[in-house]
């Protein structure tokens, strides 16, 4: 399977009941810090939502949401969240949530088209949080303390996980490193984004790659973004675009860049009806979600994902996720994922 990246004498350093022991560890100990950092109160969230309603997540804009009839409501659609990042937004308007605290939830999904691989499945487990914000705070100075606060909880979770195993060493940052797209470009402009990543993410051990969504100098984008959730067009205080971007983190058991979260400043009226535009997606404005925001009806916010099994899997010391994770994978790769040591659930 070309698509498995073989680690060399791999070999888990615990075993399937610790490995779950771990993952509830991680999973408690990390989401009461998330939580007590960003002042965030966890709600419930849906698995699905109904179709038409403009709240799914369209991620790249190409991936094909899992849906089904339902026969109560005459066989409306309904689809499977990609993620659940419209919908906070709705859920903090609705509880009235006030600048300075927001909310978090579990956010299941099913991605039908994921190519599978180490770092992804057709299962998506996430941390979704939101938080209300002023119009102060949508600076790039504000989201660089939010995503170094996000970063200690991750670094209060890694000292933990160690010290209940001591075989697992810590191997993360104290501190993470902050670049634009746009500069990693000018870094390495023959190299492809991925290639940056890796190059940067070694570099550093754990960077915040901002400004993803936008054309770039060489009139390519690092990664796609759906227009109307994280805000990928206003100019910072330094002139360079977007208020938003990925955490890596550089993995040595894959020998890789490893994205652990996606999260931004949102999309105000301004910049909606850019993105919009830009996409040629001005159809969407009369969808429910875009005009509760271009009416005014929702809150200013911040907020992101962070993956449940990704965490996991990097600080049990995992070299595939389908060892952190129950899910479905072809045949071929469970055979030669046995033959390598790296045992799927």
């Amino acid at each position: 399977m070309s698509k498995i990246i073989k680690p060399v004498d791999y070999q888990p350093l615990l075993d399937k009941i610790q490995t779950e022991k771990g993952i509830k560890l991680i999973k408690d100990f990390f989401q009461q810090n998330l939580a007590t950092e960003l002042r965030l109160r966890r709600v419930t969230a849906p698995l699905f939502v109904l179709k038409g309603l403009g709240i799914n997540d369209d991620l790249n804009g190409v991936e094909r949401p899992v849906s089904f009839p339902i026969k109560d409501l005459g066989d409306k659609e309904a689809e499977v969240v990609h993620s659940l990042a419209k919908w906070k937004r709705l859920t903090l308007a609705m509880l009235k949530i006030e600048p300075g605290y927001g909310i978090y939830t579990d956010m299941n999904a099913i991605r039908a088209d994921e190519e599978l691989d180490n770092l992804h499945s057709l299962y998506v487990d996430q941390w979704d949080w939101e938080a209300t914000i002023t119009k102060e705070d949508r600076n790039i100075a504000f989201l660089k303390d939010v995503v170094s606060r996000i970063y200690g909880a991750i670094l209060r979770t890694e000292y933990l996980a160690c010290e209940s195993y001591p075989c697992l060493k810590p191997f993360l940052p104290k501190k993470i490193t902050f670049i634009h797209s746009q500069d990693l470009l000018d870094m390495y402009p023959d190299k492809t984004p991925k290639e940056r990543e890796d190059l940067i993410a070694k570099k550093y051990g754990a960077v915040f790659i901002m400004g993803i969504g936008a054309k770039l100098s060489n009139g390519e984008k690092h990664d796609g973004r759906a227009p109307d959730y994280d805000d990928w067009s206003t100019p910072n205080e330094d002139g360079k675009i977007g208020l938003n971007g990925d955490i890596l983190i550089w993995y040595p058991i894959l020998n890789r860049a490893f994205e652990l979260s996606s999260m931004g400043i949102r999309v105000d009226i301004t910049a909606l009806n850019k993105q919009l535009e830009l996409e040629g997606k001005t159809n969407r404005k009369e969808l429910y979600f875009h005009k509760q925001l271009l009416e005014g009806k929702l809150p200013l916010s911040i907020g992101g994902g962070i993956g449940q099994s990704r965490l996991c899997m990097v600080l049990l010391h995992k070299a595939h996720i389908g060892e952190i994770q129950a899910s479905i994978w072809p045949e071929e790769m469970r055979k030669e994922c046995e033959e390598l040591h790296m045992p799927l659930i």
